[in-house]
């Protein structure tokens, strides 16, 4: 036996489910558009005090590294391994940060596990 209904009360209620789809479609594209533009974005960073320059996309390829000379000591080799560490988890961070700020653009910042 199956249950009815009144009358309205299905189609208002599938239109909202329909519209909510929807609307979650939509917010998905747009967070696909996001992360796709972030990918291709270049990110510069320097690090001990501009002796070190990287540049990496927001899909986390390293594209370039520029050093100082003067920065380049061969009997402290781990100073500059030290600075280029820094360097990139600085570059990181700051792709991280643009990536949130712009998917909160985008979703009103709520939370949606798994998509980003």
């Amino acid at each position: 036996m199956k249950a009815r209904l009144p009358q309205g009360y299905q189609n208002k209620g599938m239109g909202n489910m329909n519209n909510m789809v929807r609307q979650a479609q939509k917010m998905q594209e747009d967070i696909q558009a996001v992360q796709e533009k972030l990918e291709q974005t270049e990110f510069t960073e320097t690090a001990g005090g501009g002796m070190v320059e990287l540049t990496m996309t927001g899909g986390r390829v390293l594209k370039s590294i520029k050093i100082n000379p003067e920065i380049v000591d061969k009997d402290d080799i781990e100073s500059l391994q030290d600075v280029i560490v820094a360097g990139v988890n600085a570059i990181i961070t700051k792709i991280d940060d643009e990536s949130a700020k712009e998917m909160e653009k985008v979703t009103g910042g709520v939370s949606l596990p798994g998509l980003f």
